[in-house]
């Protein structure tokens, strides 16, 4: 049996009118595509997620003011957030069968999507596909509820923002699938956001790795464990335009290519800018082999992920610890920071809301001396001061001041790509 896997995003799905054409769209591949079966991974209509969360904030504030954390109302949170994406995958199946397609629509456990008990972040543990061969011998195409599953226990779990991607992934590997194809309102993957930048170029063929670094940079272009199964998976991706024809980008085992020339070796693919961090300061540590574990396994413990990490020269036994976690983790990062601050005896714990951070990804970097340089060099032109700096063989990442972070973001792209 012949797959093929399709992931719609919310901005596609954002009104009845575009479910429609999104319909017609699929119907139209089942007509091209005869014995080939589809099935069809949606997000949430667009604004969804962001409504509902800010409805639970809302209602679910505790006495002292605190928002709903993944701990404490995490069941109540997914029960929740899942919704969206029964809605949109309800009404397309609807629309779908309008136009005398047989469709089916499916919640993430109804399509078998295992995963752990981690609420809001859960991890897919293993994926029994039964039900969704059983539909597609029926002749129905197959309509999926993505960034959702269940646990053992049969707990509606969420995967995290994005994660619809990953739903897309784990099922094209599961169902063997021809090849995946993510459609979104861009036509593909560019040098940096065509929203915020003039003169990007699209990219028509890129590597895991380098799309992998983008999203962690704060690119938004896929979820980065979607990327990762896929890496492992060896499965090749599309990202194109949902509404406007295109090949789109083709994420693989693959050079980078840029408007049908391929280079070899490109100093830097994509710029990209994160406005969603924030960092924390944990300041007079001691300055001893186990400490820096005390600090960041309980915040792992937590289902918060540490990025950038900075710690300063050693001074008197004592040392200066920095590190970036997202926005929305903040509150519970300072709250489990605190406490450990004062078991190990360190000094005050500070936050900064004020930053963002511009990066600059490319798999060729490492054999161009120099890259770095010419990024702080065009940041120290334009007066935009660095906080924290970091780098690998493929990105370099510096946080600066959030006012000036899209201003950074354009002269940086226009440094190394226009």
């Amino acid at each position: 049996m012949k797959i093929i896997v399709q992931k719609y995003g919310g901005s596609s799905l954002a009104t009845a009118e575009k479910i429609k054409k999104v319909a017609q769209k699929i119907a139209a591949l089942r007509r091209r595509r005869k014995g080939t079966s589809l099935v069809v991974v949606v997000s949430a209509m667009g604004g969804t997620t962001d409504k509902l969360i800010n409805l639970a904030n809302v209602v679910g504030k505790s006495q002292e003011g605190e928002l709903l954390s993944g701990g404490r109302d995490g069941r109540e949170l997914d029960n929740l957030l899942s919704t969206g994406e029964r809605v949109s995958s309800s009404l397309l199946a609807l629309a779908l069968n309008s136009l005398g397609q047989s469709a089916v629509s499916l919640s993430g456990g109804e399509a078998g999507i295992i995963t752990d008990k981690v609420y809001t972040k859960a991890k897919i543990c293993s994926l029994d596909t039964n039900r969704i061969k059983k539909e597609l011998k029926r002749g129905k195409i197959v309509i999926v509820a993505g960034f959702q599953g269940v646990s053992e226990e049969g707990e509606v779990t969420t995967l995290g923002r994005g994660a619809s991607d990953l739903s897309a992934v784990a099922l094209a590997k599961a169902l063997d699938a021809e090849r995946c194809e993510i459609f979104s309102d861009v036509k593909g993957i560019y040098t940096a956001d065509p929203s915020a930048v003039d003169g990007v170029r699209k990219i028509s063929q890129i590597s895991y790795d380098e799309v992998l670094a983008m999203a962690g940079c704060g690119a938004r272009v896929m979820q980065g464990r979607a990327i990762e199964l896929a890496k492992k998976s060896g499965i090749p991706l599309s990202i194109r335009s949902t509404f406007v024809k295109g090949k789109g980008t083709i994420i693989g085992s693959l050079p980078t290519k840029f408007a049908g020339k391929f280079v070899e070796a490109p100093s830097v693919t994509n710029v990209a800018l994160n406005e969603k961090e924030a960092k924390v300061s944990v300041f007079r540590v001691l300055d001893r082999p186990g400490i820096a574990s005390r600090i960041f396994a309980p915040i792992a413990r937590g289902g918060i992920n540490v990025d950038m990490i900075v710690q300063n020269v050693s001074k008197d036994g004592y040392t200066d610890l920095s590190f970036t976690v997202s926005d929305e983790d903040l509150e519970r990062t300072v709250k489990i920071t605190r406490k450990i601050a004062k078991e190990i005896g360190a000094g005050k714990v500070s936050f900064d809301r004020d930053i963002a951070r511009v990066s600059i990804i490319g798999l060729g970097m490492i054999s161009h001396p120099g890259v770095a340089a010419r990024m702080f060099s065009v940041l120290a032109k334009n007066k935009i001061n660095i906080k924290m700096i970091t780098t690998s063989e493929i990105k370099i990442c510096t946080i600066i001041r959030r006012k000036d972070g899209k201003r950074a973001l354009k002269v940086v792209h226009k440094e190394f790509v226009e």
